[in-house]
């Protein structure tokens, strides 16, 4: 079961990267106040980036237990630990290096100083999630796993590239059509570094929500094209749907091609 889109526009990239950060603060609250630990899914890019640089610029950071939240990623460039093109590194330096983190709970793809490939770096990743699973199930055994394969999701987030390409899912390429495991190894991405690691569709869609952030006029288009029912393989923004939340937040230049009945109803809110 996954939850239809629904859609927020904001003036501006600066106003959508304050609105992310906004809910991502208040539903980390909510989850911590429910369950104690919560767990988010960090994504790259200029949006991605600027959302996380925006939580801790926000007074309302120091109301999340920092400590006590776990960090994943849809995916990594596969290059060396330190190079500053990987999300984590961005990351790191927009965000975690500046709150209070448990290092135990950050949890980054492997590298090229690790792994000889991406697809060994892919495998290692999997276990990981697999064995967070098992953990999460040993401490409260009345925890719900839409997956066995993989922790509980509690927000996942996504940038969105103007060919619609969502972590390093590309439209027609064997990753987005990969089933039957949580994680792949992307050899031949059309956008540099080729190299890459992602999450699998079947896993990103495990989460109980998944957020797109999407900001310019160069993503139109594909923002468009997946509001309006176009098929995951051709457009894997389409396929991205949260167990219970599908959240699209987007700019007014990422608005222009929305269908219709999307611009009728859209929810400029920032309430989460």
């Amino acid at each position: 079961m996954s939850a239809e889109p629904k859609v927020s526009i904001h003036p501006s990239q600066t106003s959508l990267a304050a609105a992310v950060a906004a809910r991502l603060i208040t539903r980390l609250v909510d989850v911590q106040s429910d369950r104690g630990t919560a767990t988010v899914v960090l994504t790259g890019g200029s949006i991605g980036t600027a959302a996380l640089q925006a939580v801790v610029e926000s007074p309302a950071h120091t109301a999340v237990d920092w400590a006590n939240v776990h960090f994943w990623w849809g995916d990594e460039r596969f290059l060396r630990a330190e190079d500053a093109d990987r999300n984590a590194v961005q990351a790191r330096a927009a965000l975690l290096d500046r709150i209070a983190v448990d290092p135990v709970k950050v949890h980054e793809f492997g590298s090229k100083d690790e792994f000889p490939d991406e697809d060994a770096a892919a495998a290692d990743y999997a276990e990981q999630l697999a064995a967070a699973a098992r953990a999460e199930l040993a401490a409260d055994g009345d925890t719900v796993q839409p997956d066995p394969r993989l922790p509980r999701f509690d927000v996942l987030l996504l940038g969105v590239g103007p060919d619609a390409h969502v972590a390093s899912l590309f439209p027609e390429m064997a990753g987005i059509r990969t089933k039957g495991v949580t994680t792949v190894g992307v050899p031949d991405a059309p956008k540099p570094p080729p190299q890459r690691i992602s999450l699998t569709l079947e896993a990103i869609n495990t989460a109980q929500e998944v957020w797109l952030s999407v900001s310019g006029s160069d993503k139109a288009g594909a923002v468009g094209l997946a509001l309006a029912g176009a098929g995951h393989v051709q457009v894997p923004a389409a396929g991205a749907r949260g167990m219970k939340k599908t959240l699209w937040l987007i700019d007014q230049d990422a608005a222009q091609k929305l269908p219709g009945r999307l611009i009728d109803h859209h929810d400029e809110s920032s309430d989460s």
